[in-house]
């Protein structure tokens, strides 16, 4: 048989260029944007008295300590002992000297149970201890 001149159907040239590398990489990237800018200290649903104005304590180090409606402690939603709590945060501290606290007090709780917490925190030594509030409506 005579060869031709004429190009095969297998040696075809793509004029196009192949964009499915670079839309797997932009959507890792976007997952990473995604789950990065949606992270929040763990800790469990109360509900925080409203304030005027607010900050931000959240950093990625940030233990939370949250008391429920009912007067239950829970460390980064981990309910919590009173002294476990204090061996917790005891341990932490060897750790890490100087780690920020939030706490986060149900709107209902008894006052006597969040005093607790504080006066524990000041006999750790803990100087980095924020109370989280709610916005207002």
């Amino acid at each position: 048989m005579a060869r031709s001149n004429a190009p095969d159907e297998d040696d075809d040239v793509v004029d196009g260029i192949n964009i499915t590398p670079l839309v797997d990489v932009l959507m890792v990237v976007l997952v990473m944007f995604i789950l990065t800018a949606t992270a929040q200290v763990a800790g469990i649903r109360v509900d925080l008295p409203k304030a005027s104005t607010s900050t931000s304590l959240s950093e990625s180090n940030t233990k939370a300590i949250s008391i429920n409606d009912v007067g239950q402690v829970f460390l980064d939603a981990y309910p919590v002992t009173l002294p476990e709590l204090e061996d917790r945060l005891r341990r932490e501290k060897a750790i890490t000297p100087d780690f920020p606290v939030v706490v986060r007090g149900d709107a209902v709780v008894q006052y006597q149970k969040v005093v607790e917490v504080l006066d524990l925190l000041r006999r750790l030594d803990l100087n980095q201890v924020g109370l989280v509030t709610g916005r207002p409506k």
